[in-house]
């Protein structure tokens, strides 16, 4: 009899406490995107967490359901629009899709050596923690939320590091909450209840061309490159024999946004990030993130736009510290790259990323491959000219 492809999928302490470990990078970006760029908060929620549980359910691994990085840092530091932002991840949406069911996706794959894949999985691992302990460090040193607080989190982590399955990251978001109780306990007796439900966003032609050259045209090449090429890498290494194909994985990030921006989603894709945190912090099946989502969607129909002051005031400390070693959990695969040449291939692509950007280590790592390998080439030709084995 045939085995159900779900029957593995868990609901446990261990998967809901990896649901949680994406949450250093999902929950500053996702404020910053309902404050500065007036998004509501409500729909960014309610979509976040059916794609979470669809994400879940198709794939039956903990892949995350993250804002895409590259348009939604534009969109904070200039301040655009919730209709521009819309273009912008639904034209990106639209491209991912198009490049995944052409099979150019797959085709790209098969260029990019597998070291520069581990690059970019150490530079952005790298910039993730190194954003992680920004974080922790904008706080004091004594407090509800501060950094002796992040010292006790980080501790406890490493303590409990050789338990891959205890719960340490939804101990250490309990206490969380409990600090924002006792820290901001009369905000919260005024938090309103309920919401009015998404509407539709129309861009105008003047959001569909700044979308289009500030959001999308940045977007694509992180997309394809942490969000598509980057996760399958990790999901084959964290999961043998169940990872997920560049064909499927374009597609899904392409359908999510065309499904979701155009309804007040912001522009999400599945970050290599997130899928390291969650696993870190214990998810090992789809249920973890259909968890999440079910979190997220209550969250939204039961506070709705009022969801941003409880997100807002959630300790900085603690979010810190799980983007910490989230991005630390990342750089790991790049331990396998020992040889002198594959490391050297790695370490310039991650330096690219952490001095600009994702594109830029992307293309040093392929300059450096390609030159790297035609001299190897050549050296072993120069062997066999000398009557060298």
């Amino acid at each position: 009899m045939k085995k159900n492809r779900f029957s593995n999928m868990a609901f446990n302490l261990s998967e809901i406490s990896g649901s949680l470990g994406d949450l250093g990078i999902f929950i500053p970006l996702t404020v910053s995107l309902i404050t500065v760029c007036k998004m509501d908060g409500g729909s960014i929620l309610l979509f976040a967490g059916i794609l979470n549980i669809i994400s879940g359910i198709v794939f039956n691994l903990p892949i995350p359901v993250q804002p895409m990085k590259a348009i939604a840092i534009v969109a904070i530091s200039e301040g655009l629009m919730p209709g521009e932002i819309a273009a912008s991840g639904f034209l990106a949406g639209l491209t991912v899709f198009i490049i995944g069911i052409s099979g150019l996706v797959t085709w790209a794959q098969k260029l990019v050596p597998r070291a520069v894949v581990r690059g970019i999985q150490l530079g952005v691992g790298l910039k993730l923690a190194a954003k992680g302990i920004s974080l922790v460090l904008t706080t004091s040193w004594w407090g509800l939320d501060s950094r002796v607080v992040a010292i006790l989190a980080a501790t406890l982590i490493l303590s409990t590091n050789r338990f891959s399955r205890f719960p340490v990251a939804l101990i250490i978001f309990l206490t969380g909450l409990l600090l924002l109780l006792f820290g901001h306990f009369e905000f919260i007796s005024q938090i309103t209840w309920g919401w009015e439900g998404p509407q539709i966003i129309l861009p105008t032609l003047s959001n569909w061309s700044v979308g289009l050259i500030k959001g999308t045209i940045p977007q694509i090449p992180l997309t394809l490159l942490n969000s598509v090429i980057a996760v399958c890498a990790l999901s084959s290494e964290y999961f043998p024999g169940r990872g997920i194909k560049v064909k499927s994985m374009a597609i899904s990030v392409g359908m999510m946004n065309i499904f979701s921006c155009l309804f007040g989603g912001m522009p999400v894709c599945h970050g290599s990030g997130g899928l390291a945190g969650q696993y870190k912090f214990g998810a090992r099946t789809g249920g973890s993130v259909v968890i999440l989502g079910l979190m997220k969607i209550c969250i939204a129909l039961l506070f709705g736009g009022a969801a941003i002051s409880i997100l807002s005031s959630y300790p900085i400390s603690i979010l810190g510290v799980l983007l910490i070693f989230s991005g630390l959990e990342l750089t790991l695969p790049a331990r396998a790259c020992v040889e002198r040449d594959t490391f050297f291939v790695v370490a310039t692509t991650a330096g690219g990323i952490l001095a600009v950007n994702t594109g830029v280590g992307f293309i040093l790592g392929i300059i450096t491959a390609i030159f790297l390998s035609k001299w190897s080439f050549l050296k072993y030709i120069s062997r066999k000219v000398e009557g060298q084995p």
